[in-house]
């Protein structure tokens, strides 16, 4: 005999339950769980993010009440997602980690969002190559009438320390202290000096204003929301070389943000300074018993879902006057797997006929992989623009295959 009574949009269903019994009431305490999780769900009807799309009110019933070993809980992982709905054409991640331990926690929402992302990799079976092997890139030296500059930058987190979003005071401190100790053992063309945001003079802040290094407090609503811009300035800083060609940001929104970069089209060389310089300083702080959080499946572990795996963004400034005014620009970037940004970065658009571009992907593909990607793929455009100079057609190349299978 079944009866069952209807409360809103719920059954709740005794089969000859006596009342007070254990099971009665195990019965009650899940129910009433479920109808304040359900009650607390973000709305999230008019979002277009990764997290978004992920999020069901099952998986937020299981999740809202765990916590990493440093305290931080989904609702913190997801705040970002939730105050920013993103734009109807562009989808954003929409939630960030607080500590290494998130994304094995919370597995059931960010392995969804990984596979979201990173075009269909699957944290749970695939995993993240890694090679730091600059010798292997060829023809990176581009034609310098077209390639105005290069870049690779990638992020790095100390293992054992709270990310950005989540990282206490001391553990901020920490962060620095870890990172510029090590730093200091640097020698040759990478050997420089530490600036903290908070300790420069104006003059040295104005130096690193007209070098282009310095970055500022976090004001997009995506970083404030995600708690990146507490105590500002508060153990910030800027590392550079003293020819200004090896830069690392410490506490902007990763505990490292790792750059290489120069002038002119020299991609070769700035790789080569990036992996060597990488190595170097991993080393050093492993010397002080420290290390980057790494595992096989999501290879180097960052803030943002989006920047697993390598981390890595090689780009260049390369101006394409003819190509880009050409309507099959776009399809080829996106066959390429190349984006297009402004030259002032993210979120910029393009002025005049320079462009950012660089490679789409962080995840699945090792850094030589991506760069060479880069490589290849700016050697097209470029080679695209001369035929088009000269009047001649161009084809729009078929589409890199994302993995290896």
């Amino acid at each position: 005999m079944k009866r069952g009574r209807k409360l809103g949009k719920v059954y709740l269903t005794c089969t000859l339950i006596k009342a007070g019994s254990l099971d009665y009431v195990q019965l009650l305490k899940s129910f009433h769980l479920s109808l304040f999780c359900s009650s607390d769900f973000p709305d999230l009807r008019k979002h277009n993010n990764c997290m978004a799309a992920a999020l069901t009110p099952a998986i937020y019933a299981k999740l809202r009440d765990k916590v990493t070993p440093n305290n931080w809980t989904l609702d913190q992982s997801i705040q970002t997602g939730v105050d920013n709905p993103g734009h109807p054409f562009i989808k954003t991640v929409g939630c960030v980690a607080g500590d290494e331990e998130s994304y094995e926690v919370f597995a059931e929402l960010f392995d969804p969002v990984i596979k979201d992302r990173h075009n269909g990799y699957d944290p749970r079976t695939m995993k993240h190559p890694t090679d730091l092997d600059s010798s292997k890139i060829t023809n990176a030296v581009f034609d310098e009438n077209y390639v105005l500059s290069s870049r690779v930058r990638t992020g790095r987190s100390i293992r054992g320390l709270s990310l950005p979003p989540a990282c206490s005071r001391a553990e901020r401190r920490e962060v620095e202290r870890v990172v510029v100790t090590a730093l200091a053992g640097l020698k040759g063309d990478l050997a420089g000096r530490y600036y903290g945001l908070g300790d420069m003079t104006e003059k040295e802040q104005q130096q690193l204003i007209d070098d282009h290094f310095l970055f500022d407090k976090p004001v997009s609503p995506l970083l404030t929301a995600a708690f990146m811009a507490r105590d500002w300035p508060d153990s910030r800083g800027i590392w550079h070389n003293n020819e200004k060609t090896f830069l690392i940001w410490v506490n902007e929104e990763d505990h490292t943000r790792v750059i290489s970069m120069e002038k002119g089209g020299n991609m070769k060389r700035v790789f080569e300074r990036f992996c060597r310089g990488l190595k170097q300083v991993e080393h050093l702080i492993q010397e002080r018993g420290w290390e980057f959080m790494w595992n096989e499946r999501l290879g180097y572990i960052l803030t943002c879902p989006s920047n697993l795996g390598t981390g890595l963004r090689a780009g260049v400034h390369v101006r394409l006057p003819k190509l880009s005014q050409d309507p099959r620009f776009s399809k080829i970037l996106d066959n390429l797997r190349l984006q297009k940004r402004g030259t002032g970065g993210v979120d910029t658009a393009a002025t005049g006929d320079t462009f950012d571009i660089s490679n789409n992907d962080r995840l699945g593909k090792s850094e030589v992989e991506l760069v060479q990607l880069l490589v290849d793929g700016v050697n097209h455009l470029i080679e695209c623009e001369k035929k088009l100079e000269k009047g001649q057609d161009i084809k729009v190349p078929a589409p890199i295959t994302q993995f290896r299978k």
